[in-house]
């Protein structure tokens, strides 16, 4: 019998307060919705900004009423924006309407053909904006969609590493290598593909530390690490080479890495013949020695 009664005063306590929450909520649903707060500040991006977004509102909310607002719709729009991550719409207890929007950031922009655009974290490809422009790596070339992932690890490792995010300010993809561009000189870095990023960047740094800074960077039209074990430069032809400097950036270079020099020099014969090179390699050889007409060429 306790049970019966106590199940009734459950019952009763419920349809009084539906009751009370519908009237409420038909009283509340007739007021003007004239209050919106829209958060950005979820992303250090500003691909869309607060009018974009209470354009789209006011287009879901035709009656200006809290009753006619769309939050579904509205919400799944808001979601279709190329540049928006993730959106949240509800509506408060105080009857203000609350729009969250996180955006998306971009990773590096790639210039691909005649086509350019962001790609995120996510490998997510989106629009750039003429509003707006994110900093970020700049890469040029035909990269394949399934190579964001590979490309973004090797420039986060730029971005995290201070040595490498002030020298490298681009990316450029010729067939299946990659190079990095430079802020200091004229060369570039040739990487080969995304493999043994880690072994590839210290030997770069390895060598700018204890070779490259006795020289003039602008000596060099290219500087290859995609190699096992060896690093091979191409001289500029354009610079005179300057040997003084040339011997004692490699006695400080040998004896902090146990490396020898091989450096390969040629006379260009007319302007089709190629640039000359420089290796850096454990490959043993012997010395020799040329005539006075020739360069020297160490080798080991």
């Amino acid at each position: 019998m306790k049970n019966k009664w106590r199940l009734l005063k459950i019952l009763v306590t419920v349809i009084i307060l539906g009751f009370l929450l519908s009237f409420s909520l038909k009283r509340f649903a007739n007021k003007p919705m004239d209050k919106i707060e829209v958060n950005l500040s979820q992303s250090p991006v500003y691909f869309i900004d607060e009018k974009d977004v209470r354009q789209i509102v006011q287009k879901y909310n035709s009656t200006h009423t809290i009753a006619g607002i769309d939050i579904p719709n509205m919400e799944k729009k808001l979601n279709s924006l190329p540049a928006v991550d993730s959106a949240n719409v509800y509506l408060g207890l105080n009857g203000i309407l609350h729009v969250d929007i996180k955006q998306k950031i971009p990773v590096f922009r790639l210039h691909k053909g005649e086509k350019e655009f962001y790609v995120d974290a996510k490998q997510r490809e989106f629009p750039t904006s003429s509003n707006y422009s994110y900093p970020c790596m700049l890469v040029v070339g035909n990269v394949e969609q399934s190579e964001y992932k590979a490309l973004s690890e090797l420039i986060n490792k730029i971005d995290s590493d201070p040595f490498s995010k002030k020298y490298f300010i681009g990316i450029t993809k010729n067939a299946n290598n990659y190079n990095l561009l430079t802020s200091d000189g004229n060369f570039k870095v040739e990487i080969g593909d995304l493999e043994n990023i880690d072994f590839k960047l210290k030997g770069f740094k390895s060598f700018v530390e204890k070779f490259l800074v006795y020289q003039d960077p602008q000596k060099y039209a290219k500087i290859s690490v995609k190699f096992d074990n060896q690093i091979v430069t191409t001289l500029n032809p354009y610079l005179k080479e300057n040997d003084s400097l040339l011997q004692t950036s490699k006695k400080e270079f040998e004896k902090a890495n146990n490396i020898k020099i091989i450096k390969n020099n040629t006379t260009q014969q007319n302007t089709n013949t190629k640039e000359p090179e420089k290796k850096i390699t454990k490959n043993k050889t012997t010395e020799k020695k040329e005539n006075k007409n020739k360069k020297n060429q160490i080798v080991r």
